[in-house]
């Protein structure tokens, strides 16, 4: 290796090192969701899809195989839900950032969610910019929460403890 190419790679060492691509393991059950997702991080530098699964079973498998940064979840998929996968997932790989990624934060999945070990739930209808904001605030260790979900939280945390059961939360469903 010649000087010119020990200095590139060094160069090109240290900006790993600073910017380290975050690996991204998709889950949901609906095919339009993972190709949208995915072609939107495609663009993305310093983002790289390394996998899609399509339940909760392939999601638990893929992510101890690839140990990817971030899983994006959705909580409502066949055979294994997104919740139990999520409290594995973490449970396998207590450094995972799993971030939710749901059309509906209804009842108390959300709690349940944020309890099984998830750094973030964000719902659908969130932009692209948003989303992979998300993506890179989980990575850093932060969470993220949609504004509606937030606000559902903020809410069941001010209730009387009797007041935020599963009751609780399908009266306050976000909108």
């Amino acid at each position: 290796m010649n000087t010119s190419e020990s200095s590139a790679a060094s160069t090109a060492s240290t900006a790993n090192a600073v910017s380290p691509v975050i690996r991204v393991l998709i889950a949901d059950d609906r095919a339009v969701v993972r190709i949208g997702v995915r072609s939107l991080l495609a663009t993305e530098p310093g983002i790289e899809v390394v996998a899609e699964a399509t339940n909760g079973f392939e999601a638990v498998a893929l992510a101890a195989q690839l140990r990817p940064d971030v899983v994006l979840m959705d909580l409502v998929m066949p055979g294994l839900d997104g919740l139990e996968a999520t409290r594995r997932i973490v449970a396998q790989q207590p450094a995972a950032r799993v971030l939710v990624l749901t059309s509906s934060a209804g009842e108390d999945r959300v709690v349940a969610a944020i309890r099984a070990g998830a750094s973030g739930c964000l719902l659908k209808d969130l932009g692209p910019d948003e989303l992979i904001q998300a993506i890179r605030q989980v990575h850093r260790g932060s969470s993220s929460l949609h504004p509606s979900v937030a606000r559902k939280l903020r809410e069941g945390c001010r209730a009387p403890p009797s007041a935020t059961g599963p009751r609780y939360w399908a009266d306050h469903s976000v909108t």
